[in-house]
């Protein structure tokens, strides 16, 4: 197993950047691929990003092509997730996900692994 853990969430105006970062222990962080998802009030959690094992391929929601980035560090055992030019429709919790399969988060199909999430605000 791998146990999951977001940070770097918070409140931000419309316009700005926040990173999030995701923590992982316990197996080899490198044997997975990692997304990112995100959940608003009243609404079911939608993909966001994911990387792939080794970092050389990346996929992304149309929402959030070309201003959020997904990148990792297999040596720290992080996933990153940097969010600019943020809107007020950003706004929900944030998760992080690990699956052994790439393919999964391209397909849709559910992580295997997740982190407990981290709150995004923006406000107008």
């Amino acid at each position: 197993q791998v146990q999951l853990v977001e940070s770097g969430g918070g409140l931000v105006q419309a316009g700005g950047s926040l990173r999030l970062s995701c923590a992982a222990s316990g197996r080899t962080f490198s044997s997975y691929a990692m997304g990112w998802f995100r959940q608003a009030p009243g609404k079911e959690r939608e993909f966001i990003a994911a990387i792939s094992r080794s970092g050389g391929n990346t996929y992304y929601a149309d929402s959030v092509k070309g201003r959020f980035t997904i990148s990792r560090d297999n040596v720290k055992n992080t996933v990153y997730l940097q969010m600019n030019s943020l809107k007020p429709e950003d706004t929900a919790v944030y998760y992080c996900a690990g699956s052994p399969y790439y393919s999964d988060y391209v397909k849709g199909r559910r992580p295997d692994y997740w982190g407990q999430g981290t709150q995004v605000t923006v406000s107008s």
